[in-house]
């Protein structure tokens, strides 16, 4: 077989860049897991007709059919889902009769989407996504309750940037449009959401030449979308632009509630903040509004976004709203981990590898690991019966810090312990496969951060 060419758009993480991947995942679905979110997996396909209902292109959608299927193969007109949300809303509703609102969901899954592939953009990529859903109603504390809990999930990753999770009301924005006289408040949100992709004087001619504003309304537009705070202080700033009805003051009222319940899983690592110029262009976010950046990785836009959604799915006769957030896992992590920025310290789970002296004992090697694996301890036997610093610098370059040897026996002398060598010291001590255990930091391996050295490394579990 010829070398295989790399296919843009589908990363692939070698052993290290996995473990890092897989500690976030657990991480992830330990946290949501804590706030009592049930873990749902979804088919890969959908009808072509629900994936484009959402206003999707078609050219983003991955089309899924058979190499020799007629245009009436049973099946045509699927496609691979493009994000978690649409599979979810028909998910609620073939399902609703056997679930229990609020129904809380958490779901951790690969998803496709056809776009040019760029840093934090890939044709196939895994999202982590937690939603609430209710049945005609939800109550407003779930916006906050979901924010919350994705912030406190974020806030533990510590090797990461610092990041920032911005949020914003569209009842707010929708409300101040209103005020000002807009026509076109879809059209304005759409350009508001440019903003920080295009300079504030493009926004400004897009907003009259786009939206149908004149230069005033354009200029009013601008000065909601500057302000931002992190604590309730945007409330009397908002005020102060003389734009003010019922719809405002009810956003108002929703955003400082999120902001202030969010306020105990703030950190200097991760900032919490209202941002009047997060508008989410999507046409079914009905109240609050998230999006998340990394510190000094602003490009890659935002990392974890979301909202409420009145109407996430009807059946015609009930109608399920919801809230939720969803994270790009690999937008987050792939362009960390190509660029070296965190990594796993060693490329195997091995804690402890044990030497084999020559083939007749393999037997005996493969008892010693089975006693260590007994007690949790990640444990291969060495492949072949090597000189001894051969199969030392082995576990050298695959980051093993322990190497076990078992006894010796040379027909003239009683057999010697067993020992085991820290080969990170070059400490030899001797052990017994029953009881020994290594340091708890050693168990499994530790994440290394390139970008916050002083910070701890964290244990994948």
């Amino acid at each position: 077989m010829s070398k295989p060419n790399p296919m843009s758009g589908f990363p692939e993480l070698l052993p290290d860049q996995r473990f890092v991947e897989l500690h976030v995942l657990d991480r992830l679905r330990r946290v949501f897991e804590l706030h009592g979110f049930a873990s749902v997996e979804t088919r890969s396909v959908e009808p072509l007709d629900e994936l484009l209902r959402k206003g999707e292109t078609s050219k983003e959608v991955y089309v899924l059919r058979r190499l020799q299927a007629d245009a009436e193969a049973d099946d045509a007109g699927i496609g691979l889902h493009f994000d978690l949300t649409v599979p979810f809303a028909r998910y609620v509703v073939e399902y609703a009769g056997k679930l229990d609102f609020p129904f809380r969901r958490y779901q951790i899954q690969k998803a496709w989407r056809g776009e040019r592939p760029q840093d934090g953009r890939y044709r196939e990529f895994t999202q982590a996504d937690i939603d609430i859903v209710g049945k005609d109603t939800l109550g407003f504390h779930h916006d906050i309750e979901v924010a919350r809990v994705m912030a406190e999930a974020l806030a533990g990753l510590s090797f990461l940037p610092a990041m920032r999770l911005q949020i914003n009301n569209r009842k707010l924005i929708q409300g101040f449009y209103q005020g000002i006289g807009a026509t076109n408040i879809d059209a304005v949100m759409r350009v508001i959401d440019k903003i920080g992709k295009v300079p504030a004087e493009v926004i400004a001619t897009m907003l009259v030449n786009e939206a149908g504003l004149d230069d005033t309304q354009a200029q009013q537009c601008l000065e909601l979308a500057e302000i931002r705070s992190t604590d309730t202080s945007f409330v009397k700033r908002v005020r102060a632009l003389g734009v003010g009805n019922d719809l405002v003051e009810e956003g108002l009222r929703e955003l400082a509630a999120v902001i202030d319940g969010c306020a105990s899983v703030t950190s200097e690592r991760f900032v919490v903040e209202a941002d009047l110029s997060i508008a989410r262009g999507l046409d079914y976010y009905t109240g609050t509004v998230f999006e998340t950046v990394m510190d000094g990785f602003e490009g890659l836009g935002s990392i974890c976004s979301g909202g409420r959604y009145d109407s996430l799915a009807s059946d015609g006769r009930t109608t399920y709203p919801g809230v939720g957030i969803s994270l790009g896992v690999s937008r987050m992590l792939v362009p960390l981990l190509g660029k070296g920025m965190v990594a796993a310290d060693r490329s195997v789970p091995s804690a402890v590898l044990v030497a084999l002296l020559d083939e007749e004992s393999r037997g005996a090697c493969d008892e010693i690991a089975q006693q260590l694996r007994a007690n949790g301890i990640p444990t291969e036997v060495a492949s072949a019966p090597q000189k001894l610093g051969k199969q030392i610098r082995y576990a050298e370059r695959r980051g093993i810090p322990f190497v076990w040897f078992p006894p010796i026996e040379d027909g003239s002398h009683e057999a010697t312990s067993h020992q085991v060598k820290d080969i990170r010291t070059g400490e030899q001590i001797d052990a017994d496969a029953a009881t020994w255990t290594p340091p708890g930091q050693d168990l499994t391996p530790t994440v290394t951060s390139q970008m916050a050295p002083h910070q701890r490394a964290e244990e994948l579990s």
